[in-house]
């Protein structure tokens, strides 16, 4: 066994003979290929002068618009932001946080951390009880679980450094939409219907999120929000002031220390967005550029692309057991060492971030992997704390080529599920992604480990990975996708399969998902991703399975610079998604 840290963790059980990947990949291939090409909803979009692609057709063409307009990325990717927190407010929102990647058209790639931070009454031990035990959904489902919101302040920073037109141009559609109404959705109404129990206990929910305070908005109503049209206003009129002071924060902070919460207005002035270096590899030729810590995205992924590099991926088919068995191998080695050693940056200075994602160290890691042999995650070293699959991400590329990949969140579908009385936005409940429970680790969930734990002032570990891809100097690829814990194993897969199966973006996004994340040691995988051949192959080796409906829903865009057109798709797990393209 090798000794080195990351590569110890991993002992090898279940030997059998080795996977024919010619045989059962090519006949899974055939089978999983056909089920592809059966559920994709809708094929890819194409433009030549600029796409949006997000979660809601009503704000990608807002941010179309702005490109019209002569708005560049930013700009549009800002205006498509602030409309998806009227048109999509489960994960759309300015009571969030979040991530940009943003590229240049001459080359040059940074990135916004807008992360939400704790307040600085919080403490490393604020949801235990008298004797060290976490108090059911506090640390989730309580004003308690509220991280201060960075929305507002990434957006504006982008838009300051790298905006064309005016900042009230950009936020002015979103109040318009907010205060005029739009026709409420099917797949508006389908999260309502799950949430509607839970919101009637809230009155401040309740008055925005139900026609009167009490019933239901039906497919097709007109749902107007003048509460949130006040409050967009005000950041329209202001800027960042415009949340961070004044009405709207003597607001939020009454609301929320009401319900029991400790945001002070303080920590509201103290808040700042960080423009970040993205962490960068390459993989077959492209180049990567991703998001650092806080977010693990960037750096879990490009160490997974690293260690499959060194695999024949296509040879083994498309979701055939090898291939399902070598990624998801990849997986556990990545996911591990995200619980190990990221967190906050500013809090954990020692990160060896370039070793995780450097060739060398994936070549270590990559020798520990057998075709016929499945690794053990040992649930004594560490583990992760939930994350909720409820994010949104937004890709935008305009005329002159620059692009903005875009993910940010509420965590819990519609966060903490609490709307500010009188400001007509939801309130994360980002809290929950710190580690709980200092020192103490299991197998339920619970991690104790020091780069994540509770601290004033500190942001929340993410596992957002919104992702470019260039390819000879130009960008090629835009891609990013919510889904908590399993996003980097959904940007992964939409990688692999443009990159390796030569799949375009809409055949790329739509193709059954899986993951492995570690712990639980499981492949989580939907429900008509993998054969059923696939499967008896994979738990005979040693893998345990596990069915679940949905993985993520990305947005991609990928640039053919031969032929001058964007192509995109707006993944069909998103019921309200959209492409908007001129």
């Amino acid at each position: 066994m090798i000794a080195n840290e990351g590569i110890g963790r991993f002992r090898m059980i279940s030997k059998i003979p080795t996977l024919n990947a010619q045989g059962q990949g090519m006949r899974t291939y055939l089978s999983v290929f056909l089920l592809v090409l059966a559920f994709t909803a809708a094929a890819q979009e194409y433009a030549r002068n600029g796409m949006v692609v997000s979660a809601s057709q009503l704000a990608s063409d807002v941010g179309v618009e702005i490109l019209k307009d002569g708005g560049n990325a930013v700009d549009a990717a800002v205006a498509t932001a602030f409309a998806l927190a009227v048109t999509w407010p489960s994960a759309g929102n300015i009571g969030g946080g979040g991530f940009i990647v943003y590229r240049k058209h001459t080359g040059e790639v940074t990135t916004f951390d807008f992360r939400e931070k704790a307040p600085a009454a919080a403490t490393p031990t604020m949801y235990l009880d008298e004797h060290g035990n976490l108090i059911k959904d506090l640390n989730h489902l309580s004003a308690l679980a509220v991280g201060v919101p960075g929305t507002v302040a990434g957006l504006y920073d982008a838009h300051r450094l790298y905006g064309k037109l005016p900042w009230s141009r950009v936020v002015r559609p979103a109040v318009r939409l907010a205060r005029r109404g739009f026709a409420y959705t099917y797949g508006l109404y389908h999260d309502a219907i799950a949430h509607e129990q839970t919101w009637k206990k809230l009155p401040s929910t309740a008055a925005v999120m139900f026609r009167d305070g009490t019933t239901l908005y039906q497919p097709g109503e007109k749902w107007r929000q003048p509460d949130l049209a006040r409050t967009l206003a005000r950041i329209k009129r202001q800027g960042k002031a415009g949340f961070y002071s004044g009405k709207t924060a003597e607001k939020l902070v009454l609301f929320i220390q009401s319900q029991g919460g400790i945001i002070t207005l303080k920590d509201l002035a103290d808040y700042e967005a960080r423009e970040r270096k993205p962490v960068t590899g390459t993989y077959r030729g492209y180049e990567i550029y991703s998001m650092p810590p806080p977010s693990s995205g960037g750096i879990t992924l490009i160490q997974m692309l690293n260690i499959l590099e060194g695999f024949d991926l296509k040879t083994y088919g498309h979701n055939s057991a090898t291939y399902v068995h070598v990624v998801s191998e990849a997986m556990r080695r990545g996911y591990a060492n995200r619980a190990l050693h990221l967190g906050d940056p500013d809090f954990n200075p020692d990160i060896p971030v370039d070793k995780l994602i450097s060739k060398s160290y994936a070549e270590e890691l990559r020798s520990t992997i057998k075709l016929d042999t499945v690794s053990v995650s040992d649930p004594a070293a560490f583990t992760q704390p939930y994350e909720s699959p409820s994010t949104t991400h937004l890709s935008v590329v305009d005329k002159e080529g620059n692009a903005v990949s875009l993910t940010y969140t509420l965590e819990y579908a519609y966060g903490s599920q609490m709307v500010a009385d009188g400001l007509g936005f939801f309130l994360n409940n980002e809290m929950g992604d710190f580690n709980p429970v200092p020192g103490v680790t299991n197998e339920d969930g619970l991690i104790g480990t020091a780069p994540n734990l509770i601290a004033p002032g500190k942001r929340m570990l993410s596992s957002m990975t919104p992702t470019i891809l260039v390819k000879d100097g130009k960008l090629f690829m835009l891609i990013g996708s919510p889904g908590g814990r399993s996003i980097i194993g959904t940007v992964l897969q939409v990688i692999l399969n443009v990159v390796d199966h030569e799949m375009d973006i809409a055949t790329a996004i739509e193709a059954g998902r899986f993951y492995h994340q570690w712990l639980p040691n499981v492949i989580i995988h939907e429900k008509y991703s993998l054969s059923n051949d696939t499967r008896a192959l994979l738990t005979e080796l040693g893998h345990n399975m596990r069915r679940i409906t949905q993985q993520g829903a990305a947005m991609g865009i990928v640039v053919d610079v031969s032929k001058g057109v964007l192509s995109g798709h707006a993944d069909s797990r998103s019921p309200d998604g959209g492409v908007a393209g001129y």
